[in-house]
């Protein structure tokens, strides 16, 4: 079922044609009692007509801006009117309103599995728009409802797929690539939203975490991961600067030093450049080979 245009027209003129209607409803039960001979039907005629405004009166309804009037008749879908203002229909519709605003939920913290079976804690944004007011109002029974319980299957079923922390530079991770993830989640959303006449704009993750009972456990994985690195990094800068440092003497011919020497050299610089601590010079007051 998709949507159509419903019937209606523009309110103001028709207000006038009904208050048109019960004056003229008026002025007929006025000649009646005037006038002796056509009494009853002169009367009978004003009540009809006013009976006729007063069901007219009955299909005015209000359109809001950013708002559809869904309009049944018996039963069966007759359209919607999105034309904004003073409209009127055909008396015997009944009429639901559907917000066309952008609406957006946070959805609850979810306690989930990452792909690498981890228990995290995952919770997301969802930001969504009414576009088809037929689907939404009778493809679901609720579609409000619809789109909550949706989005956090589909936040569920997205978080298993992924792992919390790359291992691979390139895999895509929960944690690192923010815009993959979000993508991701948008159009698993939006394919079981499709039925409802729901557009979903945009689905950001909005708390990410270990499960409480791991939290400890990987924040210390966390902190050794960085050691490494950090360790890595300064094990490549030092030899780095011992090359240079070599290849400066050498060029410059400040020393010449054996194979020996240059190991001491090599093994001295490295203690002072990897230490974790500052390190305290030993001064040599002989030789350069001691003494």
């Amino acid at each position: 079922m998709n949507e159509q245009q419903g019937f209606s027209t523009a309110g103001i003129p028709t207000v006038f044609f009904v208050l048109l209607l019960g004056a003229v409803g008026l002025a007929l039960e006025g000649y009646g009692l005037v006038h002796e001979a056509p009494v009853v039907v002169a009367i009978g005629l004003g009540i009809a007509i006013h009976l006729l405004a007063g069901f007219m009166a009955k299909g005015f309804f209000q359109v809001a801006p950013n708002e559809g009037q869904v309009l049944q008749l018996f039963g069966k879908y007759h359209g919607t009117v999105r034309e904004e203002g003073l409209r009127w229909t055909n008396p015997f519709c009944s009429r639901r309103r559907v917000s066309l605003r952008v609406r957006n939920f946070e959805s609850s913290k979810l306690k989930v599995n990452d792909s690498d079976g981890n228990p995290i804690e995952i919770a997301a944004v969802v930001v969504w728009e009414v576009i088809d007011t037929a689907e939404a109002v009778f493809c679901v029974d609720d579609y409000e409802n619809f789109v909550t319980i949706q989005s956090e299957s589909a936040l569920r079923q997205m978080a298993q797929n992924y792992p919390y922390d790359a291992h691979d530079d390139g895999k895509p991770s929960l944690r690192s690539h923010g815009e993959v993830i979000n993508n991701h989640l948008r159009d698993e959303i939006q394919a079981r939203l499709e039925k409802a006449g729901v557009h979903v704009i945009e689905a950001r993750i909005s708390h990410l975490a270990y499960a409480q009972e791991i939290a400890q456990a990987m924040l210390q994985r966390q902190q050794a991961n960085a050691i490494v690195a950090a360790r890595e990094r300064i094990v490549e800068g030092a030899v780095g600067m011992v090359a240079m440092a070599l290849d400066k003497l050498k060029v410059q011919g400040v020393v010449e030093l054996d194979e020996e020497r240059k190991a001491a050299m090599v093994s001295n610089l490295l203690v002072v450049l990897c230490g974790d601590r500052s390190t305290q010079p030993v001064v040599n007051a002989g030789t350069l080979y001691g003494g």
